[in-house]
């Protein structure tokens, strides 16, 4: 959800109804708030876009400067329906698509820049994060193919679906033709290519001379510059996970030149009308079934955005102890993990280096 402050009235965006669930990007749901004013979406020194982008919303801030270019809404479609052509499991035509369904084809760069980022966070997190979970992503329900009957208490699925599992059966040739160890390996990119479209959508705008602005698309957030037009560093929220409480927001966070990327498994799930068990879109790609954990968000601030989306995803499959663990050993990456201590108490886990405003 993207709450914005305006004129004293709370105007909720809910950017994933029963429809738009069915298209493109449907990923850890993101739970970030953008302080924009009003005032600043008004004002004649600022250039303010909003739309709809993969299956969610946008909302970009631009301030320019005497020197930079022009940047239209034209723009930004364009580069969104580039990814979209070349990532969104949920067009048939899509260049995933048909590589999923067998075709050997020669990819384009955004699929190459990405598939080489993920590689990257499958080796750190030593396999907790894993593209091809797709074909269990399915099977689970939470993808865009119908789910298999009775998963839940059915090992088997699991077990003859998992062998098709593992991104080192991915390679892309010299002629840049993606080549698949397996035929049933299906290539999910959901977890991270929105954060990659944001990253794209900046570079675009820093093409046009532009350093001060914020791209939002479905809570995540790449920030560059400051908001120049308050004096301050741009300010993003984080959500209360728990949205039965009257505490809405959590915390706020600074970004300078960062992006902020948050997964969590407290809205997409499901619950077995038998059995009452919750489960939850976030799987383990080791065991091929859901994670059950006690960290109910995790908010990863990064370089990019296409680092925060990767990583906040794996966060989720790590669990606290083992992410709090991670973090240690990468401070390029700052968190603020949200959690539920053994007695269901919320808890708050943040990195030294965040940037928290009071």
């Amino acid at each position: 959800m993207i709450t914005y402050i305006c004129r004293g009235v709370f105007e909720r965006l809910y950017f994933f109804n029963d429809m738009i669930m069915k298209q493109f990007f449907r990923i850890s749901f993101l739970f970030l708030l953008i302080l924009f004013s009003c005032q600043v979406k008004k004002n004649t020194n600022s250039h303010y876009f909003e739309g709809e982008a993969l299956g969610t919303t946008y909302h970009i801030n631009i301030i320019p400067s005497t020197t930079s270019k022009q940047v239209q809404k034209k723009d930004v479609d364009s580069v969104i329906e580039a990814i979209n052509a070349s990532l969104s499991t949920y067009r048939s035509n899509s260049l995933i698509s048909r590589i999923n369904k067998g075709e050997v084809l020669k990819v384009d760069q955004q699929f190459k820049d990405v598939y080489s980022a993920a590689k990257e966070i499958y080796r750190e997190t030593g396999g907790l994060y894993d593209p091809t979970i797709g074909i269990l992503v399915n099977a689970w329900g939470f993808g865009p193919k119908k789910k298999i009957a009775h998963i839940e208490t059915d090992s088997t699925i699991v077990d003859s679906l998992k062998k098709f599992v593992g991104y080192d059966f991915l390679h892309i040739d010299e002629q840049d033709f993606l080549q698949k160890r397996y035929p049933q390996v299906y290539i999910d990119y959901n977890s991270i290519a929105k954060g990659y479209a944001i990253d794209r959508v900046g570079k675009m705008i820093e093409n046009k001379g532009i350093n001060n602005y914020i791209v939002e698309i479905g809570g995540e957030v790449l920030a560059k510059g400051r908001n120049t037009l308050k004096n301050r560093n741009w300010l993003v929220a984080i959500d209360n996970p728990q949205r039965d409480k009257k505490q809405k927001i959590i915390s706020k966070i600074a970004l300078v030149n960062q992006a902020i990327a948050t997964s969590g498994n407290y809205r997409k799930f499901y619950v077995d009308s038998i059995t009452g068990k919750k489960y939850v879109h976030t799987l383990n790609p080791k065991t091929g079934y859901p994670v059950q954990r006690h960290l109910l968000s995790a908010s990863i601030v990064a370089p990019n955005c296409t680092m925060a989306d990767g990583y906040a995803t794996a966060m989720m499959v790590m669990g606290i102890d083992a992410a709090k663990i991670f973090l240690a050993k990468h401070p390029e990456l700052q968190a603020f993990l949200v959690y539920s201590d053994d007695k269901g108490n919320l808890k708050i886990y943040k990195t030294k280096g965040l940037k928290i405003i009071h």
